[in-house]
């Protein structure tokens, strides 16, 4: 069994490309002065913990955020962990999506998770790289990762490890999601399922 016990995934701040309105996926958007605040204050909140290993996509938005996280310490960056590609939604918001495609805008709302984005990536694709990208954390031997990663990486590992999605909106900007594996080997949220938010 993989030593892996504790997973703290964090979702990066804010985006000069405005991500909290915008669908930025494969589009590679730095961090804004709002963002960088986030993971300044979500690293404040973290200073408790000790992580064998952090790792960040290799994004910009991701690999900064890591690094103003870790302190100094090394980020690993993988690849597995990118975002999906929104194809030709890339950039835009829900409101112009609706606007530019109402047609599949309306599939989308109905599909949800198993939507493929229109030009993008397909779904089950970006759901078997970011499981690879997981693989390659059980191996490394790190008993306590820290992730700094995208929405939809961090919900595709919830739904994998948990066996249930989180809410749609879940997580924000900034936010942190921390699973702990039990001594049976069954993930759960927060510190052995004590904390029902799964936030540190």
């Amino acid at each position: 069994m993989s030593q892996l016990r504790r997973l703290v995934m964090i979702r990066h701040g804010e985006t000069d490309g405005e991500s909290s309105v915008r669908f930025h996926g494969a589009t590679d958007v730095p961090l804004s002065d709002a963002g960088r605040a986030h993971m300044r204050d979500v690293s404040r909140k973290l200073r408790q913990e000790v992580f064998d290993l952090v790792v960040a996509s290799t994004l910009q938005r991701s690999w900064e955020g890591a690094q103003i996280v870790a302190g100094g310490a090394p980020v690993r960056l993988e690849a597995n962990f990118r975002e999906i590609d929104f194809g030709r939604w890339e950039g835009l918001t829900a409101p112009e999506i609706e606007e530019s495609d109402p047609v599949l805008y309306k599939e989308w709302q109905e599909k949800k998770a198993v939507f493929d984005f229109p030009g993008g990536e397909i779904r089950t694709e970006y759901r078997a790289r970011v499981l690879r990208g997981l693989d390659r954390i059980e191996k490394s031997g790190a008993a306590c990762s820290l992730l700094v990663v995208h929405k939809g990486t961090i919900r595709t590992l919830v739904q994998h490890l948990l066996g249930n999605p989180l809410p749609d909106d879940e997580p924000p900007l900034g936010g942190v999601v921390a699973l702990s594996r039990g001594a049976a080997g069954d993930w759960y949220l927060g510190r052995h399922g004590s904390n029902p938010e799964g936030v540190v």
